[in-house]
This record gives structure tokens, sequence and C-alpha cells, in this order.
């Protein structure tokens, strides 16, 4: 019978050697890790990072955005 673990160690494996040194992997805050789940959903790993990087310079927390005006939410840049 084979070792039902051993798929999970490979993945685990390959996973420890190529993983990339990623902003929200430096955090377990459920914050930072919304706002790139849903910045992923729109573009490439790439062009995230300098706009997750502005987004949360800017709106550290939900309460931050939650706070910010209408006409800074809309404009773009």
């Amino acid at each position: 019978m084979r070792n039902p673990r051993r798929p999970a160690k490979l993945l685990l494996d390959w996973y420890a050697s190529a993983r990339r040194d990623l902003p929200w992997r430096r955090t377990r805050d459920p914050w930072r890790v919304l706002v790139s789940e849903v910045m992923l959903q729109q573009t490439r790993v790439s062009a995230v990072i300098p706009y997750y990087e502005r987004f949360l310079a800017r709106f550290p927390t939900p309460a931050s955005l939650a706070a910010a005006p209408d006409e800074e939410l809309l404009a773009r840049g």
C-alpha cells in the first residue's frame, strides 16, 4: 500500500525550495491577507506588490479604509 503522506511531503518539499518571498507571506494579519487575495484576483503577483504596499501604507486597517473620504477611494493612481 502507498504512503498517503507522500504526495503531501513532496508538495511541501517543493514549496520549501521554490517559494517566493512575498509581503503577504510575512504576516498573519487577516486584513493584509484579505487585501492581497482581492488584489491577486485582478492581476499578476509582480504587478500587485507595489499597489499592495501603497494601499496598506495608506489604509493599514479596515477602520482606516472605512474612514477615508469617497473622493480618495474613487481617485485613480
